[in-house]
Protein backbone atom coordinates (compact mmCIF):
# COMPACT_ATOMS: atom_id res chain seq x y z
CA UNK A 1 0.00 0.00 0.00
CA UNK A 2 1.47 3.70 -1.07
CA UNK A 3 1.87 5.83 2.13
CA UNK A 4 0.36 9.05 1.54
CA UNK A 5 3.01 11.66 2.44
CA UNK A 6 0.71 13.84 5.16
CA UNK A 7 3.22 16.97 5.46
CA UNK A 8 4.38 18.61 2.32
CA UNK A 9 6.53 21.39 1.99
CA UNK A 10 4.73 24.63 2.15
CA UNK A 11 5.13 27.24 -1.00
CA UNK A 12 3.45 30.78 0.03
CA UNK A 13 0.79 31.55 -2.43
CA UNK A 14 2.02 35.12 -3.14
CA UNK A 15 5.54 34.36 -3.14
CA UNK A 16 7.28 37.60 -2.55
CA UNK A 17 4.40 39.00 -0.51
CA UNK A 18 5.21 40.60 2.78
CA UNK A 19 4.61 37.95 5.57
CA UNK A 20 3.21 38.48 9.44
CA UNK A 21 6.90 37.46 10.42
CA UNK A 22 8.27 40.28 8.07
CA UNK A 23 6.03 42.59 9.39
CA UNK A 24 7.45 41.77 12.99
CA UNK A 25 10.94 42.37 11.93
CA UNK A 26 10.41 45.79 10.55
CA UNK A 27 8.59 46.74 13.62
CA UNK A 28 11.03 45.29 15.90
CA UNK A 29 14.06 47.06 13.12
CA UNK A 30 12.10 50.49 14.16
CA UNK A 31 12.61 50.10 17.52
CA UNK A 32 15.53 49.63 17.73
CA UNK A 33 16.03 52.39 15.13
CA UNK A 34 14.42 55.08 17.42
CA UNK A 35 15.55 53.70 20.49
CA UNK A 36 11.96 52.62 21.81
CA UNK A 37 12.10 51.24 25.17
CA UNK A 38 9.68 51.28 28.61
CA UNK A 39 10.23 54.71 30.40
CA UNK A 40 12.60 54.56 33.31
CA UNK A 41 10.31 55.16 36.41
CA UNK A 42 7.40 55.91 35.05
CA UNK A 43 4.39 54.12 33.32
CA UNK A 44 2.37 54.79 29.95
CA UNK A 45 -0.81 53.68 29.01
CA UNK A 46 -2.78 53.30 25.85
CA UNK A 47 -6.11 53.34 25.23
CA UNK A 48 -7.96 52.54 22.56
CA UNK A 49 -11.00 50.61 20.96
CA UNK A 50 -11.21 50.03 17.30
CA UNK A 51 -14.95 49.76 16.99
CA UNK A 52 -14.75 53.90 17.31
CA UNK A 53 -12.65 54.73 14.18
CA UNK A 54 -15.61 52.86 11.99
CA UNK A 55 -18.05 55.86 13.00
CA UNK A 56 -19.19 58.12 10.11
CA UNK A 57 -20.43 61.54 10.74
CA UNK A 58 -21.52 61.74 7.01
CA UNK A 59 -19.60 62.20 3.64
CA UNK A 60 -19.64 66.19 3.96
CA UNK A 61 -18.64 66.82 7.78
CA UNK A 62 -15.20 67.46 8.85
CA UNK A 63 -15.43 65.13 11.70
CA UNK A 64 -13.57 62.20 10.69
CA UNK A 65 -13.11 59.18 13.06
CA UNK A 66 -11.16 57.60 10.44
CA UNK A 67 -8.21 60.27 11.92
CA UNK A 68 -7.94 57.27 14.54
CA UNK A 69 -7.16 54.60 12.29
CA UNK A 70 -3.94 57.27 11.25
CA UNK A 71 -3.25 57.51 14.27
CA UNK A 72 -2.93 54.23 15.86
CA UNK A 73 -1.68 52.58 12.57
CA UNK A 74 1.40 55.28 13.00
CA UNK A 75 1.93 54.10 16.72
CA UNK A 76 2.24 50.77 15.98
CA UNK A 77 4.69 50.94 12.36
CA UNK A 78 6.89 52.64 14.94
CA UNK A 79 6.58 49.99 17.32
CA UNK A 80 5.99 52.63 20.07
CA UNK A 81 3.35 50.09 21.51
CA UNK A 82 6.13 47.96 22.91
CA UNK A 83 6.67 50.98 25.15
CA UNK A 84 3.06 51.28 26.44
CA UNK A 85 0.56 49.47 28.25
CA UNK A 86 -1.99 48.56 25.84
CA UNK A 87 -5.40 48.51 26.38
CA UNK A 88 -8.87 48.22 24.64
CA UNK A 89 -11.50 49.73 27.06
CA UNK A 90 -15.04 48.79 27.62
CA UNK A 91 -17.80 51.02 26.34
CA UNK A 92 -19.01 53.45 29.00
CA UNK A 93 -22.29 52.60 30.94
CA UNK A 94 -25.48 54.91 31.27
CA UNK A 95 -24.64 54.92 34.60
CA UNK A 96 -21.68 56.29 34.33
CA UNK A 97 -22.70 58.74 31.46
CA UNK A 98 -25.17 60.10 33.77
CA UNK A 99 -22.77 61.24 36.58
CA UNK A 100 -22.77 64.49 34.74
CA UNK A 101 -25.19 64.40 31.83
CA UNK A 102 -28.85 64.57 32.39
CA UNK A 103 -30.67 61.32 32.05
CA UNK A 104 -33.50 62.43 29.63
CA UNK A 105 -30.52 63.70 27.16
CA UNK A 106 -28.47 60.35 27.62
CA UNK A 107 -31.66 58.79 27.07
CA UNK A 108 -32.15 60.75 23.82
CA UNK A 109 -28.87 59.44 22.66
CA UNK A 110 -29.27 56.02 22.89
CA UNK A 111 -33.26 55.84 21.01
CA UNK A 112 -33.07 58.23 18.16
CA UNK A 113 -31.35 56.49 14.55
CA UNK A 114 -31.26 58.08 11.28
CA UNK A 115 -34.66 56.87 10.66
CA UNK A 116 -36.34 58.76 13.56
CA UNK A 117 -34.68 62.00 13.07
CA UNK A 118 -36.87 62.73 10.40
CA UNK A 119 -39.94 61.78 12.67
CA UNK A 120 -39.08 63.79 15.72
CA UNK A 121 -37.17 67.09 14.22
CA UNK A 122 -38.99 69.35 15.93
CA UNK A 123 -38.15 67.27 19.52
CA UNK A 124 -34.55 67.54 18.64
CA UNK A 125 -33.61 71.30 18.73
CA UNK A 126 -33.72 71.23 22.75
CA UNK A 127 -30.73 68.90 22.23
CA UNK A 128 -28.67 70.95 19.94
CA UNK A 129 -28.76 68.10 16.86
CA UNK A 130 -28.42 69.18 13.37
CA UNK A 131 -25.38 69.98 10.93
CA UNK A 132 -23.17 70.30 13.68
CA UNK A 133 -23.88 67.41 15.82
CA UNK A 134 -26.00 65.08 13.52
CA UNK A 135 -27.92 62.09 13.92
CA UNK A 136 -26.08 58.82 12.35
CA UNK A 137 -25.92 55.37 12.90
CA UNK A 138 -24.30 54.20 15.81
CA UNK A 139 -24.23 57.51 17.60
CA UNK A 140 -25.18 56.14 20.85
CA UNK A 141 -22.59 53.50 20.31
CA UNK A 142 -19.24 56.35 19.31
CA UNK A 143 -20.44 58.16 22.26
CA UNK A 144 -20.32 55.46 24.79
CA UNK A 145 -17.04 53.90 23.26
CA UNK A 146 -15.03 57.08 23.45
CA UNK A 147 -16.56 58.16 26.82
CA UNK A 148 -15.55 54.51 28.36
CA UNK A 149 -11.83 55.12 26.86
CA UNK A 150 -11.47 58.46 28.98
CA UNK A 151 -12.61 56.61 31.92
CA UNK A 152 -10.52 54.07 31.57
CA UNK A 153 -7.37 55.92 31.33
CA UNK A 154 -8.82 58.09 34.37
CA UNK A 155 -9.08 55.20 36.33
CA UNK A 156 -5.62 53.46 35.38
CA UNK A 157 -3.96 56.85 36.61
CA UNK A 158 -6.62 56.78 39.96
CA UNK A 159 -5.33 53.36 40.62
CA UNK A 160 -1.23 54.26 40.35
CA UNK A 161 -1.36 51.54 36.99
CA UNK A 162 -0.06 54.49 35.04
CA UNK A 163 1.52 58.09 35.49
CA UNK A 164 0.52 58.84 32.03
CA UNK A 165 -2.92 57.85 30.23
CA UNK A 166 -3.59 58.28 26.61
CA UNK A 167 -6.88 58.33 24.85
CA UNK A 168 -6.53 59.60 21.47
CA UNK A 169 -10.81 59.48 20.90
CA UNK A 170 -11.27 61.46 23.74
CA UNK A 171 -11.06 65.02 24.16
CA UNK A 172 -14.65 66.64 22.84
CA UNK A 173 -15.07 69.48 25.05
CA UNK A 174 -17.93 71.21 24.30
CA UNK A 175 -20.60 69.25 24.96
CA UNK A 176 -22.88 70.27 27.90
CA UNK A 177 -25.11 68.39 30.87
CA UNK A 178 -27.41 68.08 28.69
CA UNK A 179 -27.06 69.16 25.00
CA UNK A 180 -24.63 68.17 22.28
CA UNK A 181 -22.27 71.51 20.94
CA UNK A 182 -19.56 71.94 18.01
CA UNK A 183 -19.09 67.97 16.78
CA UNK A 184 -19.35 66.65 20.59
CA UNK A 185 -22.13 64.69 22.31
CA UNK A 186 -20.44 63.28 25.51
CA UNK A 187 -18.26 65.14 27.82
CA UNK A 188 -16.22 62.66 28.28
CA UNK A 189 -13.29 65.34 29.58
CA UNK A 190 -15.87 66.43 32.54
CA UNK A 191 -16.19 62.75 33.46
CA UNK A 192 -12.32 61.71 33.40
CA UNK A 193 -11.85 65.07 35.84
CA UNK A 194 -14.68 63.21 38.04
CA UNK A 195 -13.09 60.49 38.32
CA UNK A 196 -9.69 62.12 38.78
CA UNK A 197 -11.14 64.45 41.81
CA UNK A 198 -12.40 61.13 44.06
CA UNK A 199 -8.39 61.03 44.81
CA UNK A 200 -7.04 64.37 43.67
CA UNK A 201 -7.63 67.48 45.41
CA UNK A 202 -6.82 69.66 42.31
CA UNK A 203 -7.18 69.16 38.70
CA UNK A 204 -5.83 71.53 36.26
CA UNK A 205 -7.08 71.24 32.98
CA UNK A 206 -5.24 72.34 29.90
CA UNK A 207 -6.51 73.04 26.51
CA UNK A 208 -4.71 73.77 23.46
CA UNK A 209 -7.87 72.98 20.54
CA UNK A 210 -8.16 76.42 18.55
CA UNK A 211 -11.72 76.94 19.52
CA UNK A 212 -12.27 77.52 23.31
CA UNK A 213 -12.93 74.43 25.88
CA UNK A 214 -16.35 75.90 26.83
CA UNK A 215 -17.65 72.71 27.82
CA UNK A 216 -15.53 71.49 30.28
CA UNK A 217 -15.45 75.35 31.82
CA UNK A 218 -19.22 75.52 31.77
CA UNK A 219 -19.31 72.05 33.93
CA UNK A 220 -15.94 73.39 36.18
CA UNK A 221 -17.27 76.99 36.79
CA UNK A 222 -18.45 76.96 40.47
CA UNK A 223 -15.47 74.97 42.17
CA UNK A 224 -12.50 75.24 43.39
CA UNK A 225 -11.11 72.03 42.69
CA UNK A 226 -10.75 72.45 39.21
CA UNK A 227 -8.64 75.00 37.30
CA UNK A 228 -9.25 75.36 33.26
CA UNK A 229 -6.96 77.21 30.96
CA UNK A 230 -7.75 77.45 28.14
CA UNK A 231 -5.14 78.68 24.72
CA UNK A 232 -7.26 79.29 21.70
CA UNK A 233 -8.23 81.89 18.80
CA UNK A 234 -11.35 84.02 19.80
CA UNK A 235 -13.43 86.14 18.10
CA UNK A 236 -17.34 86.37 20.09
CA UNK A 237 -18.83 87.14 16.86
CA UNK A 238 -16.85 85.25 13.84
CA UNK A 239 -15.54 81.73 15.74
CA UNK A 240 -16.73 79.20 17.52
CA UNK A 241 -17.80 78.77 20.24
CA UNK A 242 -17.45 82.97 21.00
CA UNK A 243 -16.54 82.70 24.78
CA UNK A 244 -13.54 82.09 26.63
CA UNK A 245 -12.01 86.25 26.69
CA UNK A 246 -9.98 87.33 28.34
CA UNK A 247 -12.29 89.02 31.25
CA UNK A 248 -14.26 85.31 31.25
CA UNK A 249 -12.33 84.15 34.47
CA UNK A 250 -15.35 82.29 36.13
CA UNK A 251 -18.11 83.76 38.05
CA UNK A 252 -18.26 87.32 39.27
CA UNK A 253 -18.96 86.88 42.83
CA UNK A 254 -15.76 86.36 44.47
CA UNK A 255 -17.54 84.47 47.40
CA UNK A 256 -17.82 82.05 44.95
CA UNK A 257 -15.23 79.11 45.19
CA UNK A 258 -14.84 78.86 41.48
CA UNK A 259 -14.08 83.14 40.63
CA UNK A 260 -11.06 83.31 38.76
CA UNK A 261 -10.43 79.33 38.33
CA UNK A 262 -11.11 79.95 34.65
CA UNK A 263 -8.04 81.33 33.02
CA UNK A 264 -8.71 81.86 29.23
CA UNK A 265 -5.72 82.92 26.43
CA UNK A 266 -7.60 84.90 23.69
CA UNK A 267 -5.45 84.28 20.79
CA UNK A 268 -5.68 85.98 17.37
CA UNK A 269 -5.17 84.23 13.58
CA UNK A 270 -1.91 83.26 12.91
CA UNK A 271 0.47 82.83 16.15
CA UNK A 272 3.93 80.88 15.31
CA UNK A 273 5.50 78.06 16.90
CA UNK A 274 8.34 80.37 19.37
CA UNK A 275 5.45 82.86 20.05
CA UNK A 276 3.30 80.39 20.81
CA UNK A 277 5.57 77.75 23.42
CA UNK A 278 6.93 80.96 25.90
CA UNK A 279 3.56 82.06 26.04
CA UNK A 280 2.62 78.71 27.13
CA UNK A 281 5.55 78.42 29.05
CA UNK A 282 4.60 82.02 30.74
CA UNK A 283 0.96 81.24 31.11
CA UNK A 284 1.70 77.60 32.75
CA UNK A 285 4.19 78.63 35.29
CA UNK A 286 2.31 80.89 37.29
CA UNK A 287 -0.92 78.02 37.10
CA UNK A 288 1.38 75.16 38.59
CA UNK A 289 3.26 77.54 41.23
CA UNK A 290 -0.32 79.30 42.67
CA UNK A 291 -2.75 76.24 42.07
CA UNK A 292 -0.49 73.01 42.88
CA UNK A 293 -2.32 71.10 41.26
CA UNK A 294 -2.25 67.51 41.64
CA UNK A 295 -3.09 66.12 38.42
CA UNK A 296 -3.18 67.40 35.25
CA UNK A 297 -5.26 66.53 31.64
CA UNK A 298 -4.39 68.18 29.04
CA UNK A 299 -6.38 67.83 25.60
CA UNK A 300 -4.47 67.99 22.61
CA UNK A 301 -6.88 69.27 20.11
CA UNK A 302 -5.27 68.78 16.44
CA UNK A 303 -6.75 72.02 14.71
CA UNK A 304 -4.28 74.45 15.97
CA UNK A 305 -1.70 73.29 13.60
CA UNK A 306 -1.20 75.02 10.21
CA UNK A 307 -3.31 74.46 7.34
CA UNK A 308 -5.74 72.77 9.44
CA UNK A 309 -9.53 73.04 7.44
CA UNK A 310 -11.39 74.36 10.39
CA UNK A 311 -8.06 75.82 12.11
CA UNK A 312 -6.07 79.49 12.25
CA UNK A 313 -2.78 79.26 13.40
CA UNK A 314 0.22 78.61 11.80
CA UNK A 315 2.09 75.90 14.22
CA UNK A 316 3.82 73.24 13.77
CA UNK A 317 3.99 69.61 15.14
CA UNK A 318 7.10 70.01 17.28
CA UNK A 319 5.70 72.95 18.61
CA UNK A 320 2.75 71.48 19.71
CA UNK A 321 4.45 68.64 20.46
CA UNK A 322 6.35 71.23 22.89
CA UNK A 323 3.36 72.02 25.12
CA UNK A 324 2.82 68.50 26.11
CA UNK A 325 6.51 67.80 26.83
CA UNK A 326 6.66 70.99 29.01
CA UNK A 327 3.75 69.51 30.81
CA UNK A 328 4.96 66.07 31.18
CA UNK A 329 8.00 67.45 32.84
CA UNK A 330 5.81 68.42 36.37
CA UNK A 331 6.06 65.16 37.04
CA UNK A 332 2.34 65.17 38.00
CA UNK A 333 0.09 62.29 36.58
CA UNK A 334 -1.27 63.15 33.73
CA UNK A 335 -4.30 62.19 31.43
CA UNK A 336 -3.71 62.86 27.34
CA UNK A 337 -6.43 63.49 25.20
CA UNK A 338 -7.52 63.86 21.44
CA UNK A 339 -10.08 66.96 20.48
CA UNK A 340 -10.65 68.72 17.41
CA UNK A 341 -7.89 68.21 14.04
CA UNK A 342 -9.82 68.34 10.70
CA UNK A 343 -7.06 67.13 8.43
CA UNK A 344 -6.65 63.23 9.96
CA UNK A 345 -3.04 63.20 7.93
CA UNK A 346 -2.12 65.87 10.10
CA UNK A 347 -3.66 65.09 13.21
CA UNK A 348 -2.41 61.49 13.21
CA UNK A 349 1.36 62.66 12.45
CA UNK A 350 0.50 64.84 15.73
CA UNK A 351 -0.69 62.61 17.75
CA UNK A 352 2.18 60.28 16.95
CA UNK A 353 4.25 62.85 17.99
CA UNK A 354 2.86 63.29 20.98
CA UNK A 355 2.84 59.43 21.86
CA UNK A 356 6.22 59.55 21.30
CA UNK A 357 6.80 62.71 23.90
CA UNK A 358 4.65 60.90 26.54
CA UNK A 359 7.15 57.86 26.10
CA UNK A 360 10.20 60.01 25.81
CA UNK A 361 11.87 58.91 22.52
CA UNK A 362 12.74 61.26 19.16
CA UNK A 363 10.96 59.29 16.39
CA UNK A 364 13.06 59.34 13.18
CA UNK A 365 11.16 62.05 11.00
CA UNK A 366 10.41 59.45 7.84
CA UNK A 367 7.56 57.14 8.25
CA UNK A 368 7.87 53.45 8.39
CA UNK A 369 7.68 51.75 4.92
CA UNK A 370 5.12 49.32 6.43
CA UNK A 371 2.96 51.36 7.83
CA UNK A 372 -0.37 51.16 6.44
CA UNK A 373 -2.30 53.62 4.33
CA UNK A 374 0.92 55.33 4.45
CA UNK A 375 -0.24 56.72 0.97
CA UNK A 376 -2.32 59.34 2.55
CA UNK A 377 0.83 61.03 3.42
CA UNK A 378 2.01 61.74 0.46
CA UNK A 379 3.93 63.16 -1.16
CA UNK A 380 6.56 63.59 1.67
CA UNK A 381 5.62 60.60 3.71
CA UNK A 382 7.20 62.61 6.96
CA UNK A 383 5.88 62.73 10.67
CA UNK A 384 7.15 66.71 10.42
CA UNK A 385 6.26 68.47 7.47
CA UNK A 386 5.89 72.13 7.45
CA UNK A 387 2.97 73.69 7.90
CA UNK A 388 3.70 77.14 8.71
CA UNK A 389 5.46 77.81 5.00
CA UNK A 390 3.56 79.70 2.86
CA UNK A 391 1.70 80.90 6.32
CA UNK A 392 -2.06 80.89 5.81
CA UNK A 393 -3.04 83.40 8.13
CA UNK A 394 -1.00 86.23 8.66
CA UNK A 395 0.20 86.69 12.58
CA UNK A 396 -2.13 88.99 13.83
CA UNK A 397 -1.13 88.45 17.64
CA UNK A 398 0.84 91.74 18.38
CA UNK A 399 3.86 91.05 20.72
CA UNK A 400 1.94 93.79 23.46
CA UNK A 401 -0.86 91.86 23.20
CA UNK A 402 0.79 88.21 23.78
CA UNK A 403 2.43 90.73 27.27
CA UNK A 404 -0.93 91.73 28.06
CA UNK A 405 -2.12 88.27 28.00
CA UNK A 406 0.35 86.67 30.20
CA UNK A 407 -0.24 89.95 32.80
CA UNK A 408 -4.01 89.04 32.99
CA UNK A 409 -3.40 85.98 33.92
CA UNK A 410 -1.04 86.72 37.03
CA UNK A 411 -3.27 89.50 38.22
CA UNK A 412 -6.36 86.78 38.03
CA UNK A 413 -3.67 84.42 39.65
CA UNK A 414 -3.98 86.79 42.96
CA UNK A 415 -7.37 85.95 43.91
CA UNK A 416 -5.98 82.03 43.85
CA UNK A 417 -3.56 82.73 46.85
CA UNK A 418 -3.95 79.29 49.02
CA UNK A 419 -4.63 76.24 46.83
CA UNK A 420 -7.59 74.45 48.28
CA UNK A 421 -7.18 72.01 50.31
CA UNK A 422 -9.46 69.23 50.69
CA UNK A 423 -8.78 65.75 52.44
CA UNK A 424 -8.31 62.40 49.85
CA UNK A 425 -11.09 60.56 51.62
CA UNK A 426 -13.78 63.48 50.36
CA UNK A 427 -15.75 62.12 47.55
CA UNK A 428 -16.32 65.37 45.19
CA UNK A 429 -20.58 65.76 44.54
CA UNK A 430 -21.39 66.66 40.89
CA UNK A 431 -23.56 69.78 42.27
CA UNK A 432 -26.76 69.57 39.68
CA UNK A 433 -26.95 65.65 41.01
CA UNK A 434 -26.61 67.08 44.36
CA UNK A 435 -29.31 69.62 43.84
CA UNK A 436 -31.58 67.40 42.24
CA UNK A 437 -31.19 64.66 45.18
CA UNK A 438 -31.68 67.27 47.85
CA UNK A 439 -34.95 68.10 46.16
CA UNK A 440 -35.76 64.35 45.80
CA UNK A 441 -35.52 64.30 50.14
CA UNK A 442 -37.41 67.15 50.18
CA UNK A 443 -40.59 65.96 48.32
CA UNK A 444 -39.68 62.62 50.37
CA UNK A 445 -40.12 64.72 53.21
CA UNK A 446 -43.02 66.15 52.48
CA UNK A 447 -44.85 63.05 52.06
CA UNK A 448 -43.67 61.91 55.06
CA UNK A 449 -45.33 64.49 57.13
CA UNK A 450 -42.36 65.73 59.12
CA UNK A 451 -41.09 68.50 56.45
CA UNK A 452 -41.02 71.13 59.59
CA UNK A 453 -38.55 70.00 61.35
CA UNK A 454 -36.31 68.16 59.14
CA UNK A 455 -35.71 71.60 57.04
CA UNK A 456 -34.30 72.79 60.22
CA UNK A 457 -31.90 69.96 61.01
CA UNK A 458 -30.96 70.31 57.30
CA UNK A 459 -28.90 73.26 58.49
CA UNK A 460 -27.54 71.68 61.31
CA UNK A 461 -24.65 69.50 61.74
CA UNK A 462 -26.52 65.89 61.68
CA UNK A 463 -29.90 65.15 61.48
CA UNK A 464 -30.98 65.07 65.07
CA UNK A 465 -28.84 68.01 66.09
CA UNK A 466 -31.60 70.33 66.02
CA UNK A 467 -33.85 71.19 68.96
CA UNK A 468 -36.58 73.56 69.50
Amino acid sequence: MTRTAVVHDYNHPQPGATSTLTLDEKVAREIRNNGISRPQGYTVSFHANPEVEKMHFGPKHPMKPWRLTLTNKLVLAYGMHDAMDMYKPRAADYDEMIEYHKDEYINFLRTITPKDKLEIENNMWPYNMGDDCPVFDGLYDYCSLYSGASLDAARKVTNNQSDIAINWSGGLHHAKRAEASGFCYINDIVLAILQLLYHHPRVLYVDLDVHHGDGVEQAFWSTDRVMTLSLHKYDKLQFFPGTGGMDDTGPRNNANPGAHHSLNVPLQDGIHDDEYIQLFKDVMDPCIATYRPTAVVIQCGGDSLGGDRLGCFNLNIRAHGACVEYTKRLGLPMLVLGGGGYTPRNVARLWAHETSVCIGTDLHPSLPSHTPFIEHFAPDKTLYPDLSHPARYDNKNSEKYLRDIVENVHEQLRYVEGSPSVQLQYVPPDLGALREEIEREIEQEKEAGDFGRRKKERGAGARGEYAH
